[in-house]
């Protein structure tokens, strides 16, 4: 009888078949028993504050569901192998963050719970899964059972977008410097810069490849291919980025940019720490990086510099003629999700528990938090409080566990909220970029074989190139047509062209030849 009620106690706090409150406020349901029902949930500790059991949001949770929950917590640098041990070991807490691929490939396995067998009593997972056909292809397994809940990471219309450019202003105002707008324009901006300063390196970077990596970005703009592998914008094929005529030309800018000592020495061996330090003393002045760094980083600055004229500003995205210059905006469906034990001792209610935080006041309650108290509504649309600055996550994850890795399942919700109350300056960045943004491709579904294949051949692919690329650029290797093949040689043999089939195959399988 109890157990009835507790599961009656669930249903009153889901939306059932009705839009779900927009405004999370203790009073809607009261906990329907002085002992809830508690589940396992495994986290780690963020460093903007450690998990909390006390955050009020989940206390705001307890009372409309009845569901008291109890973080599992492990170090950020402890979280993956603990993962792996819970996965191989059939003993994954109640509820749990893994990747999408992890459900699919475990879900069939009984570690984690189908959620296709109940989502006849859990209509927000099911308007879930219907609204987003990306995210329902991410979670269902090869057996057809659905066994995530996607993170959603960017906004529909694919505007949202991560990086800028990023330079010194207060030196370009100094030296009443024009932004560079041409790849030929940013090596003259560097040239400046190196003049006024000859003991800096301009261009700096945190790392050679990855969405920050100087072979990702200049890759980009003479190929118009992100990273190594990626779809070509607007024919919805996969490419192999050095297969491309312009990408020997990449090689070439970045080999010139060393030479002449506008480009970090050390490029390709920073650590976060020294790639920030060398911006922050004016040993480096550009760089690629987070548009959500550019005021942190500049407070840092002027305390590391002791002059408040320190600035960084966003400087315009470039390309190579003939090549489209964009930027991918933020994946709709992230590559996480949501999954469910299948050993939880109550399936029910597990289900209208995560069926509850996937509605529309749930997900106030994990993106938002507490209206009047982290955020508030203007114009129609949730805006964190002024009072919690330019940088809200801070104290949002700290004091309120709200926007929290591996407990949030709407970051886009999170990040509109906070890029609507962004000062002028952080709305003048996004207004700039706006022209070079287009929606990220949807992920693929790798089947078994299509997965140990990528398990085989891109890492040491990977390696591979980041290795030669770099002797490109730094000159170890000429750069040449004979030097240039050997390379492309070697990357087929490495698995370029299996690689490469495979992903278009996956692609077409997933979402069709469109």
């Amino acid at each position: 009888m109890v157990m009835t009620v507790l599961l009656g106690g669930l249903l009153a706090g889901c939306s059932g078949g009705k839009k779900p409150s927009a405004d999370p406020t203790p009073g809607g349901s009261e906990s329907p028993s002085p002992k809830p029902i508690t589940f396992t949930w495994l986290v780690y500790d963020r460093t903007e504050g450690r998990v909390r059991d006390d955050w009020e949001i989940f206390k705001e949770i307890e009372a409309k569901t009845g569901v008291k929950v109890e973080f599992q917590v492990v170090s950020q640098e402890g979280l993956t192998e603990k993962r792996q041990i819970m996965i191989a070991t059939n003993s994954v807490t109640d509820f749990i963050q893994v990747s999408t691929q992890e459900g699919r490939e475990h879900g069939p396995e009984k570690v984690f719970l189908n959620l296709k067998d109940y989502l006849d009593i859990a209509p927000n997972l099911k308007n879930f899964y219907d609204s987003f056909p990306e995210a329902k292809a991410l979670a269902t397994g090869p057996d057809g059972g659905i066994y995530t809940v996607p993170i959603l990471e960017g906004d529909p219309e694919g505007k949202g977008f991560n990086f800028v450019w990023m330079a010194r202003q207060d030196l370009i105002d100094k030296y009443n410097l024009e932004p560079p707008t041409t790849l030929d324009e940013f090596y003259q901006f560097l040239k400046v810069l190196k003049e006024k300063h000859p003991d800096s390196y301009p261009l700096t970077s945190q790392s050679p490849i990855g969405d920050v990596g100087l072979y990702t970005v200049f890759g980009r703009a003479f190929t118009g291919i992100q990273g190594f592998f990626n779809l070509t914008p607007g024919d919805n094929k996969y490419a192999f980025a050095p297969y491309h005529e312009g990408y020997k030309d990449a090689l070439l800018y970045m080999n010139k940019l060393y030479a002449e000592k506008l480009l970090d020495p050390e490029y390709s061996l920073l650590t976060g720490p020294q790639w920030e330090e060398r911006m922050l003393s004016g040993k480096s002045l550009v760089t690629y990086f987070w548009k959500a760094d550019i005021d942190p980083m500049t407070e840092k600055g002027r305390t590391a510099s002791g002059s408040q004229e320190f600035e960084l500003d966003a400087i315009p995205q470039f390309a190579a003629d003939g090549i489209q210059n964009y930027q991918y905006s933020r994946s709709l469906v992230g590559a996480s999700g949501r999954a469910v034990s299948a050993k939880v001792k109550d399936k029910e209610a597990a289900v209208k528990f995560l069926d509850y935080l996937v509605s529309e006041e749930g997900s106030n309650y994990l993106s938002l938090g507490i209206l009047g108290k982290t955020y508030t509504i203007e114009d129609g649309k949730p805006m964190f409080l002024k009072e919690f600055g330019n940088s809200p996550y801070v104290p949002l994850r700290r004091d309120y566990g709200v926007w929290y890795d591996n407990i949030s399942l709407d970051n886009a919700k999170a990040r509109a909220a906070w890029e609507s109350g962004l000062d002028e300056k952080s709305k003048a960045i996004n207004a700039r970029y706006e022209q070079y943004i287009i929606p990220a491709p949807k992920a693929i579904v790798k089947t078994e074989e299509e997965m140990e294949l990528e398990k085989s051949k891109l890492s040491n692919l990977n390696k591979y190139l980041e290795q030669k690329i770099t002797e490109f650029v730094t000159g170890k290797t000429p750069i040449n047509d004979d030097t240039y093949q050997q390379f492309l040689d070697q990357a087929k043999k490495l698995g370029a062209d299996e690689l490469l089939n495979m992903y278009n195959t996956a692609y077409e399988r997933t979402y069709g030849s469109k």
